[in-house]
């Protein structure tokens, strides 16, 4: 059988042709993007975003996304793509974020809507069913939160999973796939992964069972004289008499006999232990195979969230059904400039403590002041008429 060498582009079309996907946005068409992106107007307060690649890059053009431009405000802006359902498929949200200002208190995660999602009117109440992405504030909050919201609750995720701070663009991405398991990628790179039913506080969601506990004694403690307790009783034994006559004699019926007397120190009978069981109880909200990881209309994605200290450029948005195409994906954008952007991230830098020098040499000089004055006492009299000059 011969060999048949198939060139690299075929395989990637074939991957793309293969792949689902819902939503891909770079930002590379200028400022067209506002025809797709809907800022909200719930707040006349809520910041506003620009196209920028910042002030380092690797690709001037492929590094342009959205940033926000002011300082102590809520973001509110979204973008609506063909509503979907993720049942018994596999879900990959995936972005890049770069804080390249001193990002002390912020947001930089991403939410995903149900498809109707009131744009116009977005705010911090608005129903979604995903967030995602790194949440900043101080040394003590540096976490990737990972929300899913099911019966109307939100369910975080139980582990700490650590985001990066360091200035540079991240490539964070989101697997929730349809046997309840999920992974958190960074840089390409698998930061923490399990199973949905395992590692978010589900517990009012799991089978009940009934909450009396175990009996210690089995024994019936309430055992005692009967309430209908008789003297005697028909002597079961007795038969009728062969030699009588009932038209005579009338019906026959057994004697009575005496019980022997009531003893009131007559300890309970024993009962023999079993197995205890719970008693059962149904869960109406019980998780059902997939429930957790499964949204019925997806159709919106967002950014919702408050910034001290403006300057996050957000870029790359991606959500589809096949890990290998987000992979690709990834290095075909935040891949493809990352290393560009550590050497311009250098140049800034050395350019930054370039002009801390020049303004250092531009400001004033001025003479130390050794607390001398006029009337300072021991100054000879020709320092005092200089100073008096």
């Amino acid at each position: 059988m011969a060999l048949v060498h198939v060139p690299l582009w075929a395989v990637c079309m074939l991957r793309v042709a293969l792949a689902t996907v819902y939503f891909q946005e770079e930002f590379l068409d200028g400022e067209h993007w506002r025809n797709r992106w809907v800022q909200s107007t719930n707040d006349s307060q809520i910041g506003h975003f620009r196209l920028s690649s910042g002030k380092f890059y690797g690709h001037k053009e492929k590094d342009k996304g959205l940033q926000t431009t002011q300082n102590g405000r809520f973001y509110a802006i979204s973008a609506r793509f063909k509503p979907f359902s993720n049942k018994g498929k596999t879900l990959v949200i995936q972005y890049t974020v770069k804080h390249e200002q001193k990002m002390d208190c912020g947001g930089g995660y991403i939410k995903v809507f149900p498809a109707d999602v009131d744009q116009k009117n977005l705010n911090g109440k608005s129903q979604y069913y995903i967030m995602f992405g790194p949440d900043i504030c101080g040394f003590d909050i540096r976490k990737v939160h990972v929300i899913l919201h099911f019966k109307n609750q939100y369910h975080s995720n139980k582990k700490s999973i650590r985001c990066k701070v360091d200035g540079f663009t991240h490539l964070y991405a989101l697997i929730l796939r349809p046997d309840l398991t999920y992974e958190v990628k960074i840089d390409g790179q698998s930061i923490e992964s399990g199973g949905i039913e395992y590692d978010w506080n589900l517990t009012s969601l799991k089978k009940m069972e009934k909450t009396s506990a175990e009996s210690k004694d089995w024994e019936q403690v309430e055992d005692g004289k009967s309430q209908d307790w008789e003297k005697h009783f028909l002597d079961a034994s007795a038969s009728k008499p062969s030699d009588w006559n009932s038209e005579l004699d009338g019906d026959w019926q057994a004697p009575m006999i005496q019980k022997p007397p009531y003893q009131d120190g007559l300890k309970p009978e024993g009962i023999d232990k079993d197995i205890w069981l719970h008693q059962k109880m149904k869960n109406t909200n019980y998780l059902t195979e997939y429930d957790l990881s499964e949204f019925e209309n997806i159709g919106a994605i967002g950014l919702e969230l408050w910034q001290v200290r403006s300057g996050t450029i957000f870029d790359n948005f991606l959500i589809t059904d096949d890990e290998e195409y987000a992979e690709n994906f990834g290095k075909a954008t935040w891949g493809e400039t990352k290393t560009h952007t550590h050497t311009e991230r250098e140049r800034e830098r050395e350019r930054e403590r370039e002009r801390d020098r020049q303004r250092e040499k531009q400001a004033p000089c001025r003479e130390p002041d050794m607390g001398l004055h006029p009337g300072s006492p021991g100054l000879r009299p020709g320092l005092k008429v200089a100073l008096n000059r």
